[in-house]
């Protein structure tokens, strides 16, 4: 029995949800998103809530179950409030910045790294060494986080390098002198 699947899913105000087939669609002040579930799990809204159901006890069923469920819920809360990601960078000269539509990331190489911004991303930098993204799809969020992350992880030794607020790294202890 799926514990999350069974949950419904309140609908907040101002946010206003459609659903046309196997395609359910979200719309509030952060953004517009929409979603193509599986044929086979049944969504209907009622009484202000969206409830998910499956057809059978089948292990594929019970996993799309969960999923479908859990991705839906991810859409209302991202057109309501939004998701934030916020990076920290440490190292001596390492900084970022936005240009226009592009971030640019200098982190100790012989050259900056542009990322341009994917659309629905909006991305904010109150000090060089911090990063915030935000947007109203979760896993665009996170994607980008990562691959931004991805430029300079996080190092054991110094601790250099680019790392998720609040992300503990393990230091390691450098070489010991005889």
């Amino acid at each position: 029995m799926s514990r999350i699947g069974n949950k419904h899913i309140d609908i907040p105000q101002g946010v206003e949800v459609k659903l046309e087939g196997n395609t359910i669609s979200t719309k509030g002040a952060k953004g517009e998103l929409s979603f193509k579930f599986n044929h086979e799990m049944t969504v209907e809204i009622k009484d202000g809530a969206i409830y998910v159901t499956r057809p059978s006890d089948d292990k594929p069923h019970r996993a799309l179950h969960g999923t479908t469920r859990a991705i839906i819920h991810n859409m209302i809360v991202g057109v309501s409030e939004g998701f934030t990601k916020i990076l920290e960078i440490n190292g001596v000269g390492y900084r970022a910045q936005l240009q226009g539509d592009t971030l640019v990331v200098s982190a100790g190489y012989s050259h900056t790294v542009p990322m341009k911004l994917p659309e629905g991303i909006k991305v904010v930098c109150p000090t060089p060494t911090e990063i915030h993204i935000s947007g109203c799809d979760k896993q665009l969020v996170g994607e980008f986080a990562a691959e931004v992350r991805k430029i300079r992880k996080p190092e054991p030794y110094k601790g250099k390098g680019i790392r998720y607020q609040g992300e503990y790294v393990r230091r390691k202890e450098g070489k010991k002198a005889k």
